[in-house]
C-alpha cells in the first residue's frame, strides 16, 4: 500500500517521492544571525529540502545537576547547553529566508512554549529527538497540532517506539515518520541498524528514514536503497568551528556531493520491471547479443544442420533457444558464411 504524507501544499514525502533530505544544523549557528543565513545558503547550494535547528531552553531541558557527557569531555551539561539555546526570535526571519532559498523550514521544539511558537509560525512538522522520546507528554501536544510528527528512535526499544506512536494515534494524528538512528556523535558504521526501517516499517504501519551521525555519505546512501524516505544529516559550514557538533557534520561539498550520490542512487532504484531491453539498450541488444549464424556457405535449397550453424554476435538472427525449429529446414536462398540466419531465409 503506497503512503504519503504531504508536508506542505502539494509536496510530499513518502512512496513514489524524492527521499526528503533535512541538513541539520541545529545548534551550528554559534548565536550568530549571519552564520545562520550562511549556513542555509549552502544547504540551499547542495540541494537539500529543508534545513533545521533545535529549540530548546536549558533550564527545562537538562537539570543542573547533570554529569557531563564523555564525548564532550566531561564538561558541565547544563552550562554548555544553556550556552546553545537558539534566539526565539530568529524563528520568523530564518523561516523566511529559508523559505526565499526555496527550502522548508523545522525546528526540534523541547518544551511546550516552543511547540506553540513554531505552530503559531507555520512550521509544517515537529522532529522529536531520540533523547526525547520517552515524553509522550510533549510528543502528544505535537501530535495535537495535526502536523507531521517525525521521530527519531536512536536508543529506543521496541515498546517505548510503540507508546510513541500510540501517543500521536490517540491525538487522532497518524501523520508519523519514525527515523532509525544511533545516538553516538559521531557513530560508528557497524551500529547503523539499517535493516530496522524496513522492521519498523512492517511492525507499525508507517513511513521510515534515518537520522545519521556517521562521517562520510556511504551510510545514508544505503540507507536510501533500503528505503528511507527521509534522510538527517548534521551540517556546519567548517568542522573546525567552535562547538559540540561541528567536528562530526558535514560541511557544504560534500553535502552537495552526496544529494548528487543520493538522487543517483534513488534513480538507479528503478521500477524492477524486468521487460526487456530499454530504448537506450537497443543498439546493444542488437548488436551484442548472439543469434544462430551459418557456420559456412548454405546453398538455396540445401538442408540446414546441426554442423552448418554456429551461435555467435550480433543479435540480427533466430535467438538461439530456437535453434531446434531452425536444424531440418531448408535454406530458401543461399546463406552466406559467418552470416547470420533469419527466418526469410529458410
Amino acid at each position: 500500500m503506497m503512503r504519503k504524507i504531504e508536508i506542505t501544499p502539494g509536496r510530499f514525502i513518502g512512496d513514489g517521492e524524492p527521499c526528503f533530505v533535512i541538513a541539520e544544523i541545529g545548534s551550528n549557528h554559534n548565536h550568530d544571525f549571519e552564520l545562520a543565513k550562511k549556513t542555509i545558503d549552502a544547504a540551499a547550494e547542495a540541494g537539500v529540502d529543508a534545513v533545521k535547528f533545535q529549540t530548546f531552553r536549558a533550564s527545562s531541558h537538562y537539570s543542573k545537576h547533570t554529569p557531563g557527557f564523555s564525548y564532550l569531555n566531561d564538561c558541565k551539561t547544563f552550562d554548555l547547553i544553556q550556552s546553545l539555546e537558539l534566539d526565539r526570535s530568529w524563528h520568523q526571519p530564518l523561516k523566511e529566508y529559508a523559505e526565499s532559498r526555496d527550502l522548508i523550514f523545522l525546528s526540534s521544539p523541547c518544551d511546550r512554549e516552543a511547540i506553540d511558537e513554531l505552530h503559531e509560525l507555520g512550521a509544517p512538522a515537529f522532529k522529536v529527538a531520540s533523547f526525547d522520546m520517552s515524553d509522550l507528554g510533549l510528543i502528544r501536544y505535537m501530535a495535537k497540532t495535526a502536523r507531521p510528527v517525525i521521530l527519531s528512535t536512536g536508543m529506543a526499544d521496541w515498546m517505548e517506539i510503540q507508546r510513541a506512536v500510540q501517543a500521536c494515534h490517540d491525538e487522532g494524528n497518524d501523520k508519523v515518520i519514525l527515523l532509525q538512528c544511533t545516538s553516538l556523535y559521531p557513530a560508528p558504521a557497524k551500529l547503523s541498524n539499517l535493516r530496522s526501517m524496513g522492521v519498523m516499517r512492517d511492525a507499525f504501519g508507517v513511513l521510515t528514514g534515518y537520522s545519521d551521525h556517521t562521517e562520510g555519505d556511504h551510510v545514508c546512501l544505503a540507507s536510501v536503497a533500503l528505503g528511507a524516505c527521509v534522510i538527517e544529516k548534521h551540517f556546519t559550514l567548517d568542522r573546525t568551528l567552535p562547538g559540540p557538533d561541528h567536528p562530526f557534520a558535514i560541511e557544504p561539498g560534500p553535502l552537495k556531493a552526496l544529494m548528487q550520490r543520493l538522487r543517483d542512487v534513488e534513480s538507479a532504484m528503478g521500477d524492477g520491471s524486468k521487460a526487456g531491453p530499454r530504448p537506450e539498450e537497443r543498439e546493444m541488444y542488437e548488436k551484442g547479443r548472439r543469434s544462430i549464424h551459418a557456420k559456412c556457405t548454405i546453398r538455396k535449397g540445401e538442408l540446414i544442420t546441426a554442423d552448418k550453424v554456429a551461435i555467435k554476435r550480433p543479435g540480427f538472427g533466430v535467438a538461439p533457444h530456437l535453434i531446434d525449429l531452425v536444424i531440418g529446414r531448408e535454406a530458401r536462398v543461399e546463406i552466406p558464411e559467418d552470416h547470420w540466419i533469419s527466418w526469410d531465409m529458410i
